[in-house]
């Protein structure tokens, strides 16, 4: 089935959801006025599905493979490479100063979106490559900027980030790759790295990775951790690449899902050690890493709402398509009906839709907010969104990334048993959507973070002026009066009310019983994103009355307050009285 890219709901979130209008008005983003923003996400809508989309399932058969020392890449991958680099999409977010378009964190957040919608596996490199520069455009010298950042910037070359060893996942205490310095302001890289991502290919002449090591005398835990860049090839004076440096791929990994995407173990050192240029500070690398990290989550995020919408179109074709049993209204006698006229089918149908544009109305807000953070002049509107930012990060990543896992489960259901075989392509978005929830931060870890070093941001203060927010756009749902809203603004204020009281638990209790809080950490989340998600989803309905979309707007915003929203309560007793069923659970897991 064939993808098509949801412009006009991805404009009209970008719209009424994440204030592009109030950006430009502000004078923040000038450069999206008088119609470049459509223009841009309409372009790569096309490209997307015209290049793109076509190549989904051939990378998903194929998959990467190391043969003969060499990572090889599925079939058209490399030929859309290039033509992705030569259109200039690599370097939409990137400075000017290197080549790139500078444009807001909001537009390429929509384009994310539709290229991985159209291949999850493609547009995965692209990513790290994007995280990369920001990286180091942000903490690099003035050499390696100037080395790397506009072959960078224009795809020449791509990034990857090296975090990960076999002893260390998401606890980077135990990381034991060795960095030693030369003398001569370089470094000599040792050790071992799993599941980087497009850690080797054809793809591009060279590849820079961005690889966390420690120093000899470098303090034990996260405190001794340093960034460094280690290329490929080495670079020679002229900008004509040199020699291979002591960087191998080992192997590439048989997965799940995301076959196309290479991730590899890679090796460091085996013939002396790779050389490497620090990034930033000695010991101050994860804060550098942490650049690219809070750009990858974002990221990861809007790949869960990427990945929701293509099982959706998928379902939502093959239940107008496929006939088992006959509508309830039909005549005796009659042809068999298209199953999406039956009642579960629906449910299930606008479950999958009203999930994957609540998660996308949270994802732009994020966007917007990080535009915000990076474009204000007033110290305390800065302030204000960087902290609105650092809130919805983890809520973002954490939810979108589980409603693409729960929305292509559903597109499987929607099938019933060709959605179990791979031939309709169903089961492809089920295996790679399951990554999202697992890598940068696991959502356990994303919980954890909201409610510990989040939450307190401005003793409070920050979070109640979200929650506040929400309940202005419920009163608006009261007031407008609108027809066809059902139930929703009762529904959505119920869900901010438990909100709001689970806030307030959680502030008053993580002093006093932390394990209490963190045993709530998940169930907080959740319903966070419910009362974002579904708020947001309201105030698009609202902004759309008088447009073609709005009948649509209006129905898939009362069906996720009425059908999705409605577990709020349940989530807060979860957070607030649901801590001691977890600490009684040791007994059971005791030896």
């Amino acid at each position: 089935m064939s993808y098509r890219a949801p412009v006009e709901d991805i404009l009209a979130t970008m719209r009424h959801v994440a204030g592009l209008d109030a950006l430009i008005e502000d004078g923040l983003t000038p450069e999206l006025a008088d119609g470049v923003t459509e223009a841009v996400v309409e372009e790569a809508a096309k490209f997307a599905g015209d290049v793109l989309a076509p190549l989904n399932a051939i990378g998903d058969r194929h998959g990467s493979a190391l043969k003969d020392g060499v990572v090889v890449t599925p079939p058209g991958w490399k030929e859309a490479y290039h033509a992705w680099a030569e259109g200039g999409w690599n370097a939409l977010p990137a400075p000017e100063a290197y080549g790139g378009q500078g444009l807001p964190t909001l537009v390429q957040s929509a384009c994310t979106e539709m290229w991985n919608s159209a291949a999850f596996a493609f547009a995965l490199g692209p990513l790290l490559t994007v995280g990369a520069i920001e990286a180091l455009n942000a903490h690099g010298s003035d050499y390696l900027k100037q080395t790397y950042l506009a072959r960078l910037v224009s795809g020449e070359w791509m990034g990857t980030m090296n975090l990960t060893e076999p002893q260390a996942g998401s606890d980077l205490n135990a990381l034991r790759a060795k960095a030693e310095r030369t003398g001569d302001g370089t470094y000599r890289i040792s050790g071992q790295k799993i599941f980087i991502t497009y850690g080797d290919h054809e793809m591009t002449e060279n590849i820079v990775h961005l690889v966390l090591a420690r120093l000899p005398e470098a303090p034990a835990g996260t405190r001794g951790i340093s960034l460094f860049l280690v290329p490929k090839y080495l670079v020679n004076a002229d900008g004509s690449l040199g020699a291979r440096n002591d960087v191998r791929c080992t192997g590439v990994e048989h997965k799940l899902g995301i076959h196309a995407s290479p991730t590899c173990a890679m090796s460091y050192g085996d013939e002396g050690g790779a050389i490497g240029w620090l990034i930033g500070e000695e010991n101050r690398g994860l804060a550098c890493m942490f650049t690219m990290m809070n750009n990858a989550r974002l990221n990861v995020a809007v790949q869960g709402v990427a990945i929701a919408e293509r099982a959706y179109q998928q379902a939502l074709a093959f239940a107008q398509e496929r006939r088992q049993g006959t509508a309830l209204d039909a005549p005796k006698g009659a042809a068999m009906s298209p199953i999406i006229v039956h009642p579960d089918i629906r449910r299930m149908l606008m479950e999958m839709r009203a999930k994957t544009q609540g998660a996308r109305a949270l994802t732009m807000l994020l966007a917007a907010s990080l535009d915000r953070a990076h474009r204000e002049s007033d110290e305390g509107r800065r302030k204000a969104a960087s902290e609105r930012a650092a809130i919805l990060t983890p809520v973002a990543k954490a939810y979108a990334t589980d409603i693409g896992v729960e929305v292509a489960s559903t597109g499987v259901q929607v099938h019933g048993g060709m959605g179990y075989v791979e031939e309709t392509g169903a089961a492809q978005h089920l295996r790679d959507a399951r990554i999202a929830p697992i890598y940068e931060g696991t959502n356990g870890i994303q919980a954890i973070d909201l409610v510990l070093r989040k939450l307190p941001l401005s003793g409070g203060a920050a979070v109640a002026a979200l929650i506040g927010e929400m309940r202005e756009a419920v009163e608006a749902l009261r007031e407008s009066n609108t027809p066809g809203f059902g139930h929703a603004a009762d529904r959505l204020g119920a869900a901010v009310d438990a909100l709001e009281r689970a806030t307030q638990w959680m502030l008053k209790t993580m002093g006093a019983d932390q394990a209490s809080v963190l045993a709530g950490a998940t169930p907080y989340l959740k319903l966070f994103a419910l009362a974002q998600g579904g708020t947001g989803l309201a105030r698009k309905a609202l902004g759309l009355r008088g447009e073609g979309e709005a009948a649509a707007a209006i129905a898939t915003a009362r069906f996720y307050a009425e059908h999705l929203a409605t577990e709020a309560p349940a989530l807060e007793l979860a957070v607030t009285e649901g801590a001691g069923a977890v600490a009684d659970a040791a007994a059971v897991f005791a030896a």
